[in-house]
């Protein structure tokens, strides 16, 4: 009996490569390219009563009071929708603005309100108290196809990995930067490298003997402040306001499992283990582990060109910033499990060659 499920496992292995979705073959958002991309990434729950500016992607469920998303929603060079809700969307009414649409893999109770032109929701399970008028609102899809909610969760699994590698690449670099401690003020320098990298590492500590920063440039593409500490306070003013900072600088919390923030901040965030508060605004990016929204998150994504080290043999292109440290390693795709059946067709029926002489 066991002669024929050494000849047909091979076989299955080439069926599922024939029988793969085509999402699995498109080109995942992850790394650093998740901070370009989206506003805030939430890689578990989210529960807000806050708004977002740009696009928002949510790895577990959406509750809380009403909330808005998209008010500065410009389109996607991805195609990503204004919200990403991986599990369910309940609790209050959430806005839907600019046309910046949803796509839902659970159960939307809240409902939605649709603002600004015709936008297109994508729902695995049922929606309602939404007023659908000329809006295109698709609901039940994973019972016509059953990959849609198998690629959501597929692309929270690949987000959650790479942000978690990303942050500890970050924190691993080497500093070429220093904080300055004057009284209550604190001054980063930023000495970028040829590439135009800076990065200054510190503590929880260092941040919570100032109650003032001062960000200096200096001309740096991309600043890195890698933060250590499990339990993390941003409470700090910005003297000259935020800036813009987000869009070169990122605060990186690699170790933090709880952090809060009370002060405008200015700069994205970087904290994808840590269970999160916030109680005024971000200008940047920032990725949490959960989130209890209650300050907004302002447009102003990260800009900056660094990027993670490539695989061995490749190149990283010209105008990068390399931070060293971590290899992407790509899931097989339909080519190499075609390839891994092939090879174990021809290792069975050598093993039955072998058999038969003997």
């Amino acid at each position: 009996m066991a002669f024929p499920i050494r000849i047909l496992f091979p076989a299955a292995i080439m069926a599922t490569a024939l029988a793969m979705p085509a999402l699995a073959q498109s080109k995942a958002i992850t790394g650093i390219d998740a901070l370009r991309e989206w506003n805030l990434v939430v890689l578990g729950n989210l529960d807000s009563s806050s708004e977002v500016e740009g696009r928002t992607f949510v790895g577990g469920n959406l509750v809380g009071n009403s909330s808005n998303y998209g008010i500065r929603a410009t389109t996607s060079p991805n195609g990503q929708p204004g919200l990403t809700v991986v599990g369910n969307v309940n609790g209050g009414h959430k806005n839907l603005n600019n046309g910046s649409g949803a796509v839902v893999g659970g159960n939307v109770t809240s409902g939605f309100n649709l603002n600004g032109p015709n936008q297109t929701v994508k729902v695995g399970g049922m929606i309602n108290n939404t007023n659908v008028n000329q809006n295109s609102v698709i609901s039940n899809l994973d019972r016509s196809d059953p990959a849609f909610g198998l690629g959501l969760q597929q692309q929270k699994t690949e987000l959650k990995s790479s942000m978690g590698s990303l942050s500890f690449e970050m924190g691993t670099l080497k500093s070429n930067s220093q904080l300055t401690v004057q009284g209550n003020r604190g001054t980063f320098t930023a000495q970028p490298n040829a590439q135009g990298l800076a990065v200054f590492n510190i503590t929880a500590a260092d941040l919570d003997k100032i109650g003032e920063i001062q960000f200096n440039l200096n001309g740096a593409d991309t600043a890195i402040v890698n933060v250590s500490g499990r339990s993390i306070n941003l409470n700090d003013n910005f003297l000259g306001g935020t800036n813009n900072l987000g869009e070169r600088v990122i605060w990186n919390f690699p170790e933090a499992e709880d952090l809060k923030l009370t002060t405008a901040w200015g700069g994205s965030v970087l904290a994808p283990l840590a269970d999160a508060e916030t109680r005024n605004y971000i200008q940047g990016s920032a990725v949490f582990g959960n989130l209890k929204q209650n300050g907004e998150m302002h447009i102003g994504t990260f800009k900056g060109g660094y990027a993670t080290s490539p695989p061995s043999g490749s190149s990283s292109g010209g105008d990068s910033l390399t931070g060293g440290g971590a290899t992407p390693v790509s899931e097989p795709g339909m080519l190499g499990l075609f390839s891994l059946g092939v090879a174990g067709l021809v290792l069975s029926r050598r093993r039955r060659a072998k058999r038969d002489e003997a």
